[in-house]
């Protein structure tokens, strides 16, 4: 008996994915719940268990490729019976096998063709589907025609330039046009890389983008094209801070299990400036701003496959020790790939610590629709001057980008001062001052 291996649900608007690598080839054998590919989304990247024990009988999809929600990934057959059933199949020339599955089926490019040629024609494109890099997946071409909007007004992050639902969705919210007679502009020619010399072309690698690698690149450049992105910069005394963090770091591990880092400190001074500059947690939907009653914080983590942001939920509700254990939490899945799409969901603001890597300062990309982000630097000791003296203390730079078109110059300041504040008299954080 054989077991199919589909593309599981992926999370909320969250219809493709990538085939990033086979752990199993046709052949070997399987134990139940072994990982047998992993799968690339715009957001997370997860791993596809074996639903039995059994054989890998046949890998229906190559690396590389994409796929949809419930696509058949490949075949589990029972017993070692597929194990000769895979060397029969492997000697069958390719194009005869190509010409069977042609005809027996309408593929899955047909049924992407057709669903975008209903929706340029709902657009009112009347050009030919072959002169666009690809055809929209079935359920962007759902989406655009629901929403009125051409597939040339919406940028895709798929393979070969590909529209995903999640494009879409992203397109909606920074308020794309929606009315048939607003006639897009022809996106700009994307300039042909320049050829290198024979003698630097044999010493370099050209390596595929990750899904994940694609959305960030896609989303920091819409960010910067998008909103009107200013950054402000203070300093802050991290005397308090590290003093407090010393007195009391081996009994807070002991009570509450873990260590008592400068995140939880960061976190909570921004809750509170938050309440107070509610701008900084707001976005803009076309004409409207949405102001967030809440603080879901999202705290920038870099991996080996690229930066993802898993966010601590009602971070404004949590103590300084809750706001530790999530952040430890999401640290480990980040850097284990075990991030579900939720844990990386609903973001209200953003803080990048690159004082970790060593950075002195930087100037942070808005985490899109997001307004604001706080970037966090290395605590190196400088002369100051306190009460007319110079002394030297631990200082760190911080840095808030924000969007110019929500918050103004006044309330930046003031933000980044509140945060200030409270850093340098933690016991504010503790008293809710």
């Amino acid at each position: 008996m054989a077991t199919e291996i589909r593309v599981p649900t992926l999370g909320e608007s969250v219809t493709e994915a990538t085939i990033g690598k086979w752990f199993k080839k046709v052949g070997d054998a399987i134990a139940t719940d072994e990982p047998l590919v992993e799968l690339e989304t715009d957001k997370v990247t997860v791993e596809v268990p074996a639903a039995s024990a059994g054989t890998l009988s046949e890998i229906a999809v190559k690396e590389g490729e994409t796929v949809e929600v419930g696509a058949l990934l490949g075949m589990i057959s029972a017993g070692d019976g597929a194990k000769a059933a895979a060397p029969a199949k492997a000697s069958t020339p390719e194009p005869k096998q190509d010409a069977v599955s042609q005809a027996s089926a309408p593929t899955a490019a047909s049924t992407v063709k057709q669903a975008a040629a209903e929706t340029a024609k709902i657009a009112g494109d009347a050009g030919p589907i072959e002169a666009r890099t690809m055809p929209p997946a079935p359920a962007a071409a759902k989406l655009l025609a629901e929403s009125n909007l051409a597939v040339d007004q919406v940028s895709g992050s798929g393979k070969r330039g590909q529209v995903l639902k999640g494009d879409v969705l992203d397109a909606i919210a920074r308020g794309a046009p929606s009315q048939p007679a607003e006639t897009p502009k022809a996106p700009a020619p994307v300039a042909a890389r320049a050829p290198s010399s024979a003698d630097d072309a044999s010493r370099e690698e050209r390596v595929r983008m990750t899904k994940l690698r694609q959305t960030i690149a896609r989303r920091l450049k819409e960010a910067q094209s998008t909103a009107a992105m200013l950054t402000t910069f203070n300093e802050v005394d991290m005397s308090a801070v590290m003093a407090l963090r010393t007195k009391y770091k081996d009994v807070f591990e002991k009570k509450h299990g873990v260590k008592l880092g400068f995140m939880g400190f960061f976190t909570k001074a921004v809750t509170h400036a938050l309440k107070e500059i509610p701008s900084v947690n707001a976005e803009i939907d076309g004409t409207d701003i949405i102001f967030k009653n809440y603080a879901h914080i999202g705290v920038a983590v870099g991996t080996e496959k690229g930066l993802v942001v898993p966010v601590v939920r009602d971070a404004d509700q949590m103590s300084i020790a809750e706001i530790e254990k999530d952040i430890g939490r999401l640290g480990i899945a980040a850097r284990d790939g075990k991030l579900s799409v939720a844990d990386m969901q609903g973001g209200t603001f953003t803080i990048s610590n690159g004082g970790v890597y060593g950075s002195l300062m930087s100037t942070p990309i808005l985490n899109a629709p997001q307004s604001g982000i706080l970037g966090m630097h290395k605590i190196q000791e400088r002369p100051v001057v306190v009460g007319g003296q110079i002394v030297i203390r631990p200082m760190m730079y911080l840095a808030l980008s924000y969007d110019h078109r929500i918050v103004d110059g006044k309330e930046a300041v003031t933000f980044l001062v509140r945060v200030k504040e409270s850093l340098e008299d933690p016991e504010r954080l503790v008293l809710d001052l």
